[in-house]
């Protein structure tokens, strides 16, 4: 993000709102520990630099109020408790998943374990929440040999959940009440949880959104132009839109079979595939592409793509802001979801808000050609299971724009959030002098 800064944290970027402090974590290469002694060095080197942070702010008369750290980022937790400030958590998975990793690591990881192993269906009620399948659950649960990535990111998480119940911190959560009621009421017992979400703009703001100041920044290079003007020539609610994130790359074979699936049901398509999967994917397509049936790109403005009228269906591995950008647009989704909160982001799709279907992979984990026709005709054919999915998707398209609506639920939770911040720095403060 700041390559120019290589380890200095003495200077900061702003964007005329927000400031960025950019700080080292002992290896700035973006790659993973590979282990847990490495692991442990980075969490030190986190907890040095983001200590100086804290101490170079206060020093020139603009001292941190509050921390609020994602998943991922321990040190935060631990430098909040050194300095004495106020601390959140901000979860950036469902509230679903939140509560099913709290019971996890409160006691029911055993029960887990050891049913997957006899019955992958087996449903386990956890407190508050509907009945849930472990196969559906977190794959960190359910994996039959985990990697050392698996391994460490678990480890993570508890570690994570062992901080929070000492600490007691506010976790905030990237949904809303008519998205989550169940679970956010289920996990109010144990935590302090509040709902700030969903964290992507209204569609208002995104189609009048031409002010060339107010440009985003994406993760990958995209051609906006050519890709939306496309999707201007395409008749309403044709285009299939298949993403599968920032992270997953094609094999061939995969690859393939989305090609065949596609050309077999016979619509448009927007595929979206990275540069690192490309190749492959590309020159089976190319032919599709030139005869104007579809187009292949490296990467888009994903919620401005979904909020085009031309979208029908979004094909998603329901990474969760996938998910939440494609409820704000009200596009029904055909999910085929793969590992960490993904699962349970398709169970919550298809069977407790009804705004889509799960598309079933082969016993190589593949998505076949013939599993994807079928589940295109059945989500964007004229069936009365068609129809209402995509009347739910409105509906929860509604109920999202209500809670981002001036005054809503999200501006009111959020004004909440910050008073009661201040005010636990205030009474830190006081006890400290």
């Amino acid at each position: 993000m700041f390559p120019s800064h290589e380890s200095s944290c003495d200077e900061e970027v702003s964007d005329g709102l927000i400031s960025y402090a950019p700080f080292s974590d002992g290896k700035d290469d973006g790659s993973w520990p590979k282990d847990s002694e490495e692991r442990a060095q980075r969490r030190r080197a986190n907890f040095l630099g983001l200590s100086a942070i804290i101490n170079r702010l206060a020093a020139s008369g603009r001292p941190v109020t509050c921390m609020v750290c994602t998943l991922s980022m321990l040190a935060v937790g631990e430098v909040a408790r050194e300095h004495r400030l106020p601390f959140a958590v901000y979860w950036i998975q469902p509230t679903t998943v939140l509560a099913t990793y709290y019971h996890y690591f409160h006691g029911h990881d055993k029960l887990i374990a050891v049913q997957h192993g006899i019955n992958p269906t087996y449903e386990v009620t956890l407190p508050g929440l509907h009945p849930l399948k472990i196969c559906d659950m977190p794959t960190f649960f359910t994996e039959k040999t985990q990697n050392d990535l698996s391994k460490m990111i678990l480890q993570a998480l508890r570690e994570l959940f062992e901080q929070m119940d000492q600490e007691k911190p506010t976790v905030l959560v990237n949904t809303f009440d008519a998205l989550e009621d169940v679970a956010l009421k289920a996990i109010q017992p144990y935590m302090d949880v509040v709902a700030v979400g969903p964290s992507v703009p209204p569609l208002g703001a995104l189609q009048h959104k031409n002010n060339a100041s107010e440009a985003q920044i994406h993760l990958f290079k995209h051609d906006e132009k050519n890709c939306m003007e496309w999707l201007d020539t395409q008749l309403e609610k044709s285009v299939i839109y298949l993403s599968f994130g920032s992270l997953l790359a094609y094999t061939k074979r995969q690859a393939e079979e989305i090609l065949h699936g596609l050309q077999c049901y016979g619509q448009p398509y927007l595929w979206v595939v990275r540069k690192e999967g490309r190749a492959e994917a590309v020159d089976l397509c190319l032919r599709e592409v030139k005869a104007g049936k579809g187009m292949i790109v490296e990467w888009c403005d994903q919620q401005k793509v979904l909020s085009h009228p031309s979208i029908g269906c979004f094909v998603t591995h329901c990474g969760w802001n996938s998910t939440l950008e494609a409820i704000v647009s009200g596009v029904p989704m055909l999910t085929v979801p793969s590992w960490s909160d993904q699962p349970m982001n398709a169970y919550l799709i298809e069977k407790e808000w009804k705004v889509g279907i799960r598309a079933e992979r082969d016993a190589e984990g593949i998505l076949t050609r013939e599993e994807l026709a079928n589940c295109l005709e059945l989500l964007m054919g004229g069936s009365e299971k068609a129809t209402q999915i995509r009347a739910n998707a409105h509906n929860l398209k509604e109920r999202a724009h209500e809670t981002v609506a001036t005054d809503g639920p999200l501006e009111t939770n959020l004004q909440n959030f910050i008073k009661s911040m201040q005010n636990k720095f205030i009474g830190i403060s006081n006890l400290i002098q």
